[in-house]
C-alpha cells in the first residue's frame, strides 16, 4: 500500500520536490551521486557486469580470503577503475560519454592491481617491502588515482586534507618546523613504500574494515531497499505518529532513524526519506527552515542507533578490538536520548504553533501496514540473532542478504526477481565506491600518521591545549573531530577522528571504547554543524530554505547529541558499562549496576525532555524568557552526573512542568466558556 496515495499527498510532493530537483540536491551535495548517464547499451552492460562481478567476489572471498594485502588491493584498485567509468571529470561535461583519458585511468587502475598481484611473491619475500625504482613509480601512479577518485567521487575536502598530510613527511626534518612536528628525514622510498607496499598506508585497516564488513553491509542495504524496506518505513512511521500533534515531524525522525541506520550516508538518507517528509512539514504549517533541519538532524542521528550504526560499529569493533555486542549495546542509550531529545523540540514547536497532525482516516493503520510489509523487518531481527549468536560479522551479513530475499519473495509485492536480484548486487557496488575511495583517502592519512608519529604530537598538543583539564581536553577534542569529520561520509570521519583525536583522552584513563563513542559522535555531527554541514544544506536545499539558518537549526535540534557524549565521559553507566579498576585499553567489562544504569536513564531523559522544552518556551503553554532560562539550567543539572546536581535539576524541572501544566489548565477554563 503507497501512503503517498492514501494521504492525497502525491499531488504536494510533485509541485514541491520534483524528482528533478531532488536529483539537483543529491548532485549538488552528495558528490558520490553525481554520475554519467549513457546512452550506449555497450557501456552500460558493461558497468553493470562489472558491478555485479565485484560485488560476487566479496561473496566468495568471504569464505575463501585472498591474502591480506592481495585482497584490499582488488577491493581499492578495482574500485577505482568503475569510479573512471561512471564519474564524470567534471560537473558539466558530457555525461553521456566516457572520455578517452579516464578509460586509460580505467587501464591504469587495472595495471596497478596486476602488479601488485604479480610481485607480491617478491615483495613479501626477497624484497622484504623495501620498494625498488618501479615499485615508487607504481604507488606514485596509484596516490594520484585514489586522489582524483576521491575528488570526483567526495569533493575537495578530504583530498585536500590527505594532501596536506602527504606533503608533511617531505618537509618534516626542516629546521624551520617547531620542534614538536620534527622528524627524521624521509625519502620517497621511506613514504611510497610506506603507502604502497604495507598494510599500514592505501590498505590500512580503513580499506580492510571495508572489504570486510562495510561493502557487505552496503549491499545488504542495496537488497533491502530492493525489497521494498524504505517505503514500509515510511507507512509504519505515518500510522505511528502521523495523527499526532506534529505528526509529519515526528514521521521525518523516526523513518529517517531507521533508514539511516541502515545506508550510513547522511545526506542520501536526507533527501530519500526528505523528499517525502518535508512537504508534509511545511503543509501542516512547519517553517522551511525547521522542516529542513529535522530532516537532517534525524538522518544523522540514524547514524548512531544500533544494531548496524550505518556499519560504523563493525569498524569500531575491528579498530578497537572490542566485541560488535558490546558496542552495540554501548551506543542503545546515547542514540535513545538523542531522538528523544529531537521529538521532543518538534513537538513542543507544534504545540507552541498549534500544529495538528494528519486526520487519522487519510493514514494507513498500523495492522495493515504491517501485513502488507511487516515480514520485511525479519532480515533486521535476523542479523540481530546472528551477531548475537557470535557468528562472524561477514558471515552475518550475507546471511542476512540471503534471509533479505528469502523473506521478499513471501508476498508478491516485495518478491525479487532476478533481475532485481542483480540490481541490487550493481547497486551495492555503486553505493559503495564512496566509502572505498574515502578509505582509500583515509589510509594515506594512516600511513603518514605511522610513518611519522605525528598522531603522538597532536594528541601532545591537545593535551597541552587542555592545560590538565578533562573537560577542556574534551572540548577540544570535541572541536578537532567535527573539524576532521567536515564534508566526509560517516565512514571515514570515524576512522579519522579514531586515529587523530581519540588518543588524545588516553592521557586522562578514559576507556577506549568511551573514547571512541565520544569522537565518533562529534565526527558524526559535522554533516549539520556550519560551516560545512551537508546534511543540513541538503535538507534546506529540499525544502527552499537557508542553509546555514538550516543548519544552525540542526544543531539546535541535535543539541542533546552534543551533551550526551560529555554525559558517558564522565558517567560510564549510560554505556551500561563499568570500567572501574580496569586499563584504559580494556576491551572487555563488566555490565554496569542496574540501580546506576536507572539513576543515570531517568535523570538524562527528564534532563532532555526540560532541555527541549525550555529551547522551544513551551510545555503545555508558553514560558516566558525567566522561566525557560531556569528550566534549562535545571535540565542541564539533571545531565550532571552528580547527586546533588540530581537532586536540584529535578527539582526545578518537575517544578516547572507543574507549574506551567497548571497555567495551561487555568488559560483553558477561561477560554472554554467564552466560546
Amino acid at each position: 500500500m503507497s501512503v503517498v496515495k492514501d494521504i492525497e499527498t502525491k499531488k504536494v510532493i510533485v509541485e514541491e520536490i520534483s524528482e528533478e530537483n531532488v536529483q539537483k540536491v543529491l548532485e549538488k551535495y552528495d558528490t558520490d551521486s553525481n554520475v554519467r548517464k549513457f546512452n550506449n547499451k555497450t557501456i552500460v552492460i558493461f558497468i553493470a557486469a562489472l558491478g555485479i562481478l565485484f560485488s560476487l567476489f566479496h561473496v566468495y572471498t568471504t569464505y575463501n580470503p585472498l591474502p591480506t594485502l592481495l585482497q584490499r588491493t582488488v577491493h581499492l584498485l578495482i574500485a577505482l577503475s568503475i569510479c573512471f567509468l561512471i564519474y564524470p571529470t567534471y560537473k558539466k561535461q558530457d555525461r553521456t560519454k566516457i572520455p578517452f583519458y579516464d578509460w586509460i585511468l580505467f587501464g591504469l587502475s587495472i595495471l596497478s592491481c596486476i602488479y601488485l598481484f604479480s610481485q607480491y611473491q617478491a615483495i613479501m619475500t626477497e624484497r622484504g617491502g623495501i620498494p625498488n625504482t618501479v615499485d615508487i613509480i607504481m604507488a606514485i601512479l596509484t596516490v594520484v588515482l585514489v586522489f582524483e577518485s576521491a575528488r570526483r567521487v567526495t569533493g575537495w575536502v578530504l583530498p585536500i586534507l590527505a594532501l596536506i598530510f602527504l606533503a608533511y613527511p617531505f618537509f618534516s626534518h626542516a629546521s624551520w618546523l617547531p620542534n614538536m612536528l620534527m622528524t627524521r628525514p624521509f625519502d620517497f622510498g621511506d613514504i611510497f613504500g610506506q603507502l604502497y607496499l604495507k598494510t599500514e598506508g592505501l590498505f590500512s585497516t580503513a580499506i580492510g574494515a571495508s572489504v570486510q564488513y562495510i561493502f557487505l553491509f552496503i549491499l545488504f542495504g542495496a537488497f533491502l531497499a530492493k525489497s521494498g524496506m524504505g517505503q514500509f518505513f515510511n507507512d509504519l512511521a505515518l500510522a505511528l505518529a502521523g495523527h499526532q500533534q506534529g505528526g509529519p515531524a515526528k514521521v521525518a525522525v523516526i523513518s529517517s532513524a531507521f533508514m539511516g541506520s541502515i545506508n550510513g550516508s547522511a545526506v542520501a538518507n536526507v533527501v530519500g526519506t526528505g523528499a517525502f517528509t518535508i512537504p508534509l512539514m511545511k503543509k501542516i504549517g512547519y517553517e522551511k527552515n525547521f522542516a529542513g533541519a529535522v530532516e537532517a538532524s534525524s538522518s544523522i542521528g540514524g547514524q548512531i542507533l544500533p544494531p548496524v550504526m550505518g556499519a560504523s560499529a563493525f569498524i569500531m569493533a575491528e579498530t578497537t578490538g572490542i566485541s560488535y555486542g558490546t558496542i552495540a549495546l554501548a551506543a542503545a542509550l546515547p542514540a535513545i536520548l538523542f531522538f528523544l531529545g529531537v521529538l521532543m523540540q518538534v513537538h513542543f514547536r507544534a504545540g507552541r504553533s498549534n500544529l495538528k497532525g494528519i486526520p487519522k482516516p487519510d493514514l494507513p493503520r498500523v495492522k495493515e501496514v504491517f501485513k502488507e510489509g511487516g515480514h520485511l523487518l525479519i532480515p533486521l531481527v535476523g542479523l540481530v540473532i546472528f551477531l548475537g549468536s557470535g557468528i562472524p560479522i561477514a558471515y552475518s551479513a550475507l546471511y542476512t542478504i540471503v534471509l533479505t530475499i528469502v523473506v521478499a519473495a513471501l508476498k508478491k509485492n516485495t518478491r525479487m526477481t532476478i533481475k532485481d536480484i542483480l540490481i541490487a548486487l550493481e547497486d551495492g557496488t555503486k553505493q559503495s565506491l564512496s566509502t572505498i575511495v574515502a578509505c582509500g583517502v583515509v589510509g594515506i592519512i594512516i600511513g603518514v600518521v605511522n610513518l611519522t608519529s605525528f598522531g603522538s604530537t597532536l594528541t601532545a598538543a591537545i593535551t597541552n591545549l587542555g592545560a590538565g583539564s578533562l573537560f577542556l581536553t574534551l572540548f577540544l577534542t570535541m572541536i578537532a573531530s567535527i573539524i576532521l569529520g567536515m564534508g566526509l561520509p560517516s565512514i571515514p570521519a570515524y576512522i579519522i577522528t579514531a586515529t587523530m583525536a581519540a588518543p588524545s583522552l588516553a592521557e586522562f584513563g578514559v576507556p577506549i571504547l568511551v573514547a571512541h563513542m565520544f569522537v565518533f559522535y562529534f565526527g558524526i555531527f559535522a554533516n549539520i554543524t556550519p560551516p560545512v554541514a551537508l546534511a543540513s544544506f541538503a535538507g534546506a536545499g529540499l525544502a527552499g530554505g537557508d542553509p546555514m539558518r538550516t543548519g544552525i537549526i540542526s544543531v539546535r535540534l541535535s543539541l542533546a547529541g552534543f551533551v550526551v557524549p560529555y554525559l558517558f565521559v564522565y558517567e560510564p553507566a549510560m554505556l551500561m558499562i563499568d570500567p572501574t579498576g580496569l586499563p584504559m585499553n580494556a576491551v572487555d567489562f563488566p555490565t554496569a549496576s542496574i540501580v546506576d544504569i536507572l539513576i543515570v536513564s531517568v535523570t538524562s531523559i527528564v534532563g532532555v525532555i526540560g532541555l527541549g522544552a525550555a529551547i522551544e518556551g513551551y510545555f503545555t503553554t508558553h514560558m516566558n524568557a525567566i522561566i525557560r532560562i531556569i528550566l534549562g539550567i535545571g535540565a542541564l543539572m539533571l545531565l550532571i552526573p552528580e547527586p546533588i546536581t540530581d537532586i536540584i535539576g529535578i527539582v526545578i524541572v518537575l517544578a516547572i512542568f507543574v507549574i506551567n501544566f497548571v497555567q495551561d489548565k487555568k488559560i483553558k477554563k477561561r477560554i472554554i466558556p467564552t466560546a
